[in-house]
Parts: structure tokens; C-alpha cells; sequence
């Protein structure tokens, strides 16, 4: 059997008395999508800073890789193979879709953007920004400023940058967050063609998404993990039903 991609041991976090990872462990397997669902409050975006490294846990381990990266900077678990979208949309609205995906491709080189470069290094670094903007379907949309794009195609966007870090494992935070139902069925194709490409850990409310993308799937409540498995495991789970799943699917 091969080994877990991303494990975590024992994360614990508080704040004063509240426990808001409360020993969580948790696997993801190379080549899965990895749902992470639960109520308002169970934990879920502190969990994912503990990932990234924005947040430090309390105690436990996070293991990239076979290496332990709990107490690697953010930038750092970036250049391993961690990348992350956020619930809000965080694109630079004012440069195009192009050069917001060619920041991150020079982030990934460990230089920060200047107008001013080698035509070369330029040609490399738009050949890479055009690969993951055709990746996510928006090669079209690259001389764009990325304020102009439809919610949906800045989420595709977001995406994309993350896809030019060249990660071996995306965390992406609500990706559906405010999609319409059009632009829902947009992203879950893409992230459904992406699936065969990418290992992914995904946080996300749309149940009827986590549904059609994970293979497996772990339910989150107070902070403690209380189930994982396959989606007809964690539909099919009472004491899942009875702490979240019941208020969606009644």
C-alpha cells in the first residue's frame, strides 16, 4: 500500500479554553481527492493554516513527503509541493490574468516580480503562466485583467497560480464559495480533470460537490475528526447524519 502524501498526527490547537483541532489525524493518499467536511466552526479553515503554516498547532505533526514540516515557514512548504486557494479570492484585480499566474511562476523560482527581466526569462516565465492558464481552461482570458473576470473564472484563475507553484498536493479552501450554479458545474469539471493529474485535500460546504469529486471523504465536528471513508461510508454513517449531513439532506 503506498504511503500517505500528507498525514497528520495528533494536531491540536487552542485558543484560552477552546479546543479547535482537537487531535486530529488524518491521512491523504497520493492521487485521491480528500474531502474534509463539517458544520460552521468544526475547525476546517484552522486546520488548513495548520497545513500551510500560517498557524502553528499546539502539539502534533504535520508530515509532508515522509518529512515532518510542522515547523517549516510557509514559503518553504511552498517550494515542497504545497499549494492553497483560499474561501475568498485573492487575485490582483488590476494585472491580467497572465501576469497574476506569471507572479506565482517566478514565486516558484525564489525571485519576486520585476518588470524589468531578460527577454528569455520572460518567454519562459509567460510559457509557464500560458501552460497552467490552458490547464484551467483560461488560456483565452490571458490578456485579462483578472478584475474583469466572472467569479467563476477568477476561481479558475486562482487555480491556475496555484497549479504554476507545481504542487505535488493542492489545499483548496471552498473553491465553490459564491458560484452560481452555472459556474458550480464549470469547477467541478475542472477540478474532476484535474483529479487525474493532482492529489487534492478539499474543504468545502457544497455537499453535492464533495460528493461527486472525493474519494474519500473525513467529517469534522468540534474540532475532532469523527469519521472517514468513502461517500457512501460517510452518507450511509448515523453518527455522521446526526451531527452534520442531517441539516443538509434532511
Amino acid at each position: 500500500m503506498a504511503d500517505a502524501l500528507l498525514r497528520l498526527v495528533d494536531l491540536r490547537k487552542h485558543y484560552g479554553g477552546l479546543a479547535v483541532t482537537d487531535g486530529v489525524c488524518l491521512d491523504v493518499m497520493p492521487g485521491e481527492i480528500h474531502a474534509v467536511i463539517g458544520p460552521n466552526g468544526a475547525g476546517k479553515t484552522t486546520l488548513i493554516h495548520e497545513i500551510t503554516g500560517i498557524v502553528a498547532p499546539d502539539s502534533g505533526r504535520v508530515v509532508f513527503a515522509g518529512r515532518d514540516i510542522t515547523r517549516l515557514s510557509l514559503p518553504r512548504r511552498v517550494r515542497a509541493g504545497l499549494a492553497r486557494t483560499f474561501q475568498i479570492t485573492s487575485v490582483v484585480a488590476g494585472f491580467t490574468a497572465l501576469d497574476n499566474v506569471a507572479l506565482a511562476v517566478q514565486a516558484r523560482g525564489g525571485s519576486s516580480f520585476r518588470f524589468l527581466r531578460p527577454a528569455s526569462s520572460e518567454r519562459a516565465t509567460n510559457e509557464a503562466a500560458l501552460a497552467a492558464l490552458a490547464e484551467v481552461g483560461l488560456a483565452d482570458r490571458a490578456a485579462i485583467p483578472a478584475g474583469a473576470l466572472s467569479h467563476g473564472e477568477k476561481r479558475a484563475l486562482e487555480l491556475a497560480i496555484a497549479l504554476a507553484t507545481k504542487p505535488r498536493l493542492l489545499l483548496l479552501d471552498e473553491p465553490l464559495a459564491g458560484a452560481g450554479p452555472e459556474e458550480t458545474e464549470r469547477l467541478i469539471a475542472l477540478l474532476t480533470r484535474l483529479k487525474s493529474t493532482y492529489t487534492i485535500l478539499l474543504v468545502e460546504h457544497d455537499m453535492q460537490a464533495v460528493f461527486a469529486l472525493a474519494d474519500r471523504v473525513s467529517v469534522l465536528v468540534y474540532g475532532r475528526v469523527i469519521a472517514t471513508g468513502t461517500v457512501a461510508e460517510i452518507r450511509g454513517d448515523p453518527a455522521v447524519r446526526a451531527a452534520y449531513l442531517g441539516e443538509d439532506e434532511g
